[in-house]
């Protein structure tokens, strides 16, 4: 076994076997320190009426928690409480799963409130994150 320093290149890009390479080395981690993991994606998506994908709910739950990674509702679509019925969704089949809860976070002012109203509660936040937005990190125990 060698002491030599690692070659580290900053790069504008990722290719997809740095990120794989990253990805598995990180897995094989985590498992190591917390055991095998549970993880299952979810996704729930808005489709127009000829089937196609206009946005949606993607995440995945693991570890007894749903983590929310992204939501999205065409501007169409907005008003009628079509996020609090993604959330509900997602938090119903994350229970069925037997997380205890979720975690979501936006910079979205209109998304904070509408996650507010499906009652997750802010744990962290960053002012002027990017302009005047902050990004604000909410989790919800069901």
């Amino acid at each position: 076994m060698t002491n030599e320093d690692p070659k580290l290149d900053v790069l504008d890009s990722t290719s997809p076997e740095d990120e794989r390479a990253v990805l598995a080395a990180l897995r094989v981690h985590n498992s190591q320190m917390l055991g095998p993991t549970d993880r299952r994606d979810l996704s729930i998506p808005i489709r127009d009426a000829e089937g196609k994908t206009e946005g949606g709910l993607i995440g995945y739950t693991g570890r007894g928690w749903l983590c929310v990674e992204f939501l999205f509702v065409p501007e169409r679509y907005r008003g009628r409480g079509l996020a609090g019925k993604l959330l509900q969704l997602a938090e119903d089949e994350a229970k069925a799963r037997g997380c205890k809860g979720a975690y979501i976070d936006t910079i979205n002012p209109a998304a904070l409130r509408a996650y507010e109203r499906q009652g997750y509660k802010p744990f962290g936040r960053i002012d002027n994150f990017s302009g005047d937005y902050a990004i604000t990190w909410l989790m919800k125990r069901f």
